[in-house]
Formats: structure tokens, sequence, C-alpha cells
């Protein structure tokens, strides 16, 4: 059963002119201001003025118009794909638009859900057992996924992103409902071969130090989410990030108890293990970026393309 939203219409003339006067690094400065809801890996979301009740998230990683579209292509085949593995996605659109700098940038534009409903801001508003029943039911939809893999692999097989900032539960709908949010890098395999291709996860670093990242992390990074283990150790570890650290216990043992998938029990030290290593990926990744962007902006005096997030507490 589709549990897709109905997709959103986009006013393309709309993204055209926001994407012509905006600035990267000061949003909220530009022709059309904007205000910064999230920051991924290769992408920004804003909550742009005049358009209230939906979230953009701009990537601009494409150099033709063809290139962008066939990602658009890609993204829409993976959430068709995420529908039928039974996950309840927002409604959703894509439009490419030119760049104001080179290239071309895809929006994906999704139904803006509120703010205090998505899961890494429920863990510190609700008490213990509203967060372990969210986090039960979040690693129940993740089970979902993969007993839809085992159903269709080796043809089809279908990787996610389990982090608590990924999810939310609905609170507007008589079920509450656990809505996925993260369908913007469409890993899926088709007969093996991976769909997307990896360097367009590399775009966002430094040119010359791409091939640090493809020899020692790339392979690593896109691996883990074809794990159902690896994407349940994430989404404990995720609490470290999230300053929870006191749930790391109590979560692991409902999870332990709880999911179908796990051929055995994780263990507390396992997932400390993972994120200290997760920690010194993205750290890496990041301190990359941001010399990446001191680079352009002060000695090529050229525009930089990606809005990057502030010291991060981990």
């Amino acid at each position: 059963m589709t549990l897709m939203e109905h997709d959103l219409s986009v006013d393309r003339e709309f993204l055209e002119r926001f994407e012509t006067g905006l600035d990267p690094q000061h949003p909220e400065t530009s022709r059309i201001p904007a205000r910064i809801l999230g920051y991924g890996e290769i992408s920004s979301i804003f909550a742009i003025e005049g358009m209230p009740a939906v979230a953009f998230k701009r990537m601009p990683i494409f150099s033709t118009v063809p290139e962008a579209e066939s990602y658009a292509a890609m993204f829409h085949t993976y959430s068709r794909h995420l529908a039928e593995a039974g996950l309840t996605l927002p409604a959703q659109a894509t439009a490419v638009v030119p760049s104001a700098g080179e290239g071309v940038v895809l929006y994906i534009v999704q139904r803006q859900l509120p703010g205090q409903d998505f899961g890494h801001h429920l863990i510190h508003a609700a008490d213990r057992d509203e967060v372990l029943l969210l986090i039960s039911d979040i690693v129940a939809l993740i089970d979902g996924v993969w007993a839809f893999n085992a159903t269709r692999k080796p043809h089809l097989e279908l990787a996610l992103d389990g982090q608590l900032s990924n999810w939310v539960r609905s609170m507007q709908e008589p079920s509450h409902a656990v809505l996925y949010i993260d369908t913007s890098t469409p890993l899926f395999r088709i007969d093996g071969r991976e769909q997307l291709d990896p360097e367009k996860l590399l775009k966002s670093a430094p040119g010359a130090l791409r091939w640090i990242l493809r020899r020692f992390f790339l392979d690593d990074v896109m691996n883990r989410y074809y794990s159902h283990r690896d994407v349940v150790i994430d989404l404990i570890a995720n609490l470290y990030k999230e300053q929870r650290p006191d749930l790391i216990v109590p979560v692991t043992e409902a999870i332990n108890h709880s999911s179908t998938f796990l051929d055995r029990p994780i263990q507390p030290e396992a997932v400390d293990r993972y994120y200290r290593s997760d920690r010194i990926i993205w750290t890496l990744f990041l301190a990359f970026r941001r010399m990446d962007r001191w680079l352009s902006r002060h000695l090529l005096r050229r525009r930089y393309e990606f809005i990057l997030p502030g010291p991060i507490k981990r």
C-alpha cells in the first residue's frame, strides 16, 4: 500500500527569483529572505518568506539540467519504493532551476512539518515512556524496510538513514503516524548495482581532498545504510549527538526486545565505538568544507554555494 501523500505543486518562477537573489552565506538577507531549517551533507533546508507551508531542500551539486533531472527521477523512484516498503512520506515535489553561480540547482520541496514534532526535539520534550514508544515505532518501520528488502533482493535493495531528525511524529493526525522525511539521498541498488553516483556525495567537499574521502570513508559511509544493524546502532548513537546519553541503555534494551531483524542483541559498548568513529568522519568532513569555503571566498574570490552549520556539539 502506498503511504506517500499527494505531490505538491511547485512555483518554478518563484524558485528562479529566489535562487537569483540568494546569498548562500546569509540567506536571511537575500532578495527573498529565507530561514535555515536544517543542514544535510550536500544540502541545506530553507523556509522561504511568502511560502510558509513548505520546506525547500537546496542541492547545488549539478553541472547540467539533464544531470539534475536524472537525479530528480531517481529521487522519485526511491520515494516510491520507500512508500511501498511501508514508510509514510510527506507531500513532496522537485524543481530544477539555474544557479546564480555555476551550473543548476535541484530543489526538493516538502510539506513543512512542525519543528517540535521532529524526533530530535521530541526526545527532549516527551517523558521517557513516550520517547521509548517513539523509538520503538521508528525501529518497527526500519524493520519493515528490511522485510521489504528480503522479498525483493537481489533485484531491489533499499538503504535508509535512521537518525532521529529524519522522523516526525505527526500530532495532526489521529493515528499519530511517524513520517520519514530524508528522501533526498536516493540510496538503493538494482541487481546489486548502486543507483546513486557516489561522487555526488563528495560534491560539497574540497576538490583537492576528495581522494582522501573517496579512499578512506566513502564506501564505509554508503554501505552502512544497507546494514540493518548499523542503521539501528546509528539511531541509538544519535542520542549522544542530541545530548541524551542517559537514554542509551534503556533505548538499547527496548530495541533488543522489540526488533525482529537483529541477529544478536546490541551492546552499549558497540554504540560507543560506532559513535566515536562516526564523529571522526563527520567532524573531518565539515572541517574540509569550512576550509574550502574560506579558500573560495577569501583567496579565489568566488561564490561558495553551500551553506554550512555553525559549531556542532557532539
